[in-house]
């Protein structure tokens, strides 16, 4: 009997000292693993769709079974999943199926592909596009406030209602016909949280900033569910295909989050998304009427799940620059006495502000001008000073973060501000940006990306999708080569180090969504997210990393991308 024990007790022992078996190992390539501990191994485990072992392929081959796939890298380079820190889900499918101005040069071709468009278009049917800058064209046509006007438009047009999205997102450009579906006349006003674009004679050029947008939009047919659905599939498909494991969708309202719910429902979210709850900033026109949607939420508190987390509250403090909507403390430099403005009121903001932190969520607003951020700073400031206790770990952040007072630098790091930044609005913006604010405004607070990390901020990273492509790799190359498209470098003291570019890309982007402990590097227990490069962009030539291609995208274990 003992005998029969003490062999039960043996075999009790090597079994629990045996190691778990692997559905996958990874090997025979760089594995960066954002882990300061081990900072590159040689190979990892996976099971259950979390990592369950790292280090070289000597002591990882043990946790196969005949049942494990092999994964040979071939010399290829594995990273954490990209975690796209701010982009819109929806907005990046739907872009997909509108007409795209991006590459327009001028006003004239603007006007031929909406024409083209019109041709294959039923009559009276919306044509929607977006992209368009009017600050990157070779050449602008006679314009009133730095925009052109929509006469020649709608010539060109005249049967169909025409919608066009700026580049930024920020401003439209709307046709004849399209303004008088929305019933637009020459009475029709708005408040100093958007404008109207006015001929001398106080006839609407077709140009409408911030929420004056709001006019020509509410006059669009509403999409159908299966329509916006499919746009969701599409965003997620886009985003996979760049090696982006997680995306933080910033705002999201009831009918965008019941679409999410429905695609986790039915097995077609492989996409990790983190939500920011959208705050109508319209309700705010209306004295004394609160958001039901942002209400209901605040007292539920938020929601957390491996693949749908909602945490945070996206509001809007100003506009953007390429409108001339973001809020500065110095009038433009094109633009004489116009100083941008605020899109919501700032009690409203720091009434929302100490009701997020009292309910655990963490507050995401927009504010791209100088005034915005130190008037956003100072809300902040406030709220979290009279509320010390729910604020020692708040992680509030500024979206956008864009130009800063050299005075409120410091603020970020000293208040526990995280700075959510677009690289690659940089390399997109800054040729034309000096136009703007001059070049001494830019060299002192603009994209001071380095600085801000120096102060002991937190530097997240992300795209603004569709405002820009959501490829991370021409993200991450705008952050470590301040190279904007022109060709030029600018401000090359406030490049990051590449380890510095791909934490605010991985590792510090779970961070910004209290999911760090989850995601963000390859460590045990963390989940199998994984990106799969063509070349080592921690290595080969500066030059040379824009030609980086995404060649598999790994999520929970599973391959969800795989290029052909």
């Amino acid at each position: 009997m003992r005998l029969l024990y003490i062999f039960a007790l043996s075999l009790l022992l090597a079994c629990q000292n045996e190691a778990p078996k692997a559905e996958l190992l990874i090997f025979n390539g760089p594995i960066y693993t954002l882990d300061n501990s081990q900072a590159q191994v040689e190979a990892l485990a996976v099971a259950n769709g979390k990592i369950i072992a790292l280090g070289n392929w000597t002591d990882i081959q043990k946790y196969q079974s005949p049942n494990t796939e092999l994964l040979d890298l071939n010399g290829k380079t594995l990273i954490p999943a990209f975690i796209e820190s701010h982009a819109h889900i929806l907005g990046l499918g739907q872009f997909k199926r509108e007409l795209d101005l991006s590459q327009v040069k001028s006003y004239e071709e603007l006007i031929k592909i909406v024409q083209e468009q019109a041709q294959h278009t039923p009559k009276g049917e919306w044509i929607i596009g977006r992209a368009w800058h009017q600050s990157k064209w070779d050449s602008l046509p006679f314009s009133i406030k730095g925009y052109q006007t929509h006469d020649a438009l709608s010539q060109a047009v005249p049967d169909h209602p025409v919608l066009l999205m700026h580049a930024s997102a920020h401003a439209l450009m709307a046709n004849e016909k399209a303004m008088q579906l929305a019933g637009l006349s020459p009475e029709t006003q708005m408040n100093e949280e958007g404008e109207i674009i006015r001929f001398p004679n106080g006839r609407p050029t077709g140009i409408f900033t911030e929420n004056a947008m709001s006019i020509i939009k509410e006059a669009l047919p509403p999409a159908d569910e299966n329509s916006r659905y499919q746009d969701l599939q599409a965003g997620i498909q886009e985003a996979l295909s760049y090696g982006i494991g997680s995306l933080q969708d910033a705002g999201s309202d009831s009918a965008a989050i019941a679409l999410y719910r429905k695609a986790l429902a039915q097995n077609e979210l492989p996409l990790r998304l983190w939500v920011m709850l959208a705050y109508n900033n319209y309700a705010a026109d209306v004295q004394g009427q609160e958001d039901p949607f942002l209400e209901k939420w605040l007292q539920k508190g938020p929601e957390k799940g491996d693949f749908l987390s909602i945490g945070g509250i996206k509001l809007y403090a100003d506009g953007a620059l390429g409108s001339r909507g973001a809020w500065m403390l110095e009038e433009y430099s094109d633009r004489a006495g116009h100083f941008g403005h605020p899109t919501l009121p700032l009690k409203t903001i720091e009434e929302i502000a100490e009701k997020a932190l009292l309910a655990d969520f963490q507050l995401c607003t927009h504010a791209i001008g100088d005034r915005a951020n130190q008037e956003l700073l100072n809300i902040y400031e406030r709220v979290l000073k009279t509320h010390p206790q729910a604020a020692k770990d708040h992680r509030f952040r500024i979206e956008h973060a864009q130009h800063i007072a050299p005075q409120d630098i410091p603020r970020f790091a000293k208040l526990d501000v995280i700075a959510s930044i677009q690289g690659i609005h940089f390399s997109s913006d800054r040729p034309w940006a000096q136009s703007r604010l001059g070049r001494l405004r830019i060299a002192m607070g603009a994209y001071r990306w380095k600085q801000l990390l120096a102060s002991g901020a937190k530097l997240i990273n992300g795209t603004d999708a569709p405002v820009e492509s959501i490829n991370p790799i021409a993200c991450f190359y705008s952050l470590v080569s301040r190279q904007a498209n022109d060709g030029q470098i600018y401000e090359a003291d406030q490049k990051l180090s590449r380890l510095q570019a791909l934490k605010a890309y991985t590792l510090d982007a779970a961070y910004g969504a209290f999911q760090e402990k989850e995601k963000g590097s390859l460590e045990l227990g963390k989940f199998a997210d994984f990106a799969i490069l063509s070349q080592d962009i921690m290595q080969v030539p500066l030059q040379d990393i824009p030609q980086t291609k995404v060649l598999q995208t790994i999520v929970n274990g599973k391959t969800v991308y795989l290029r052909k």
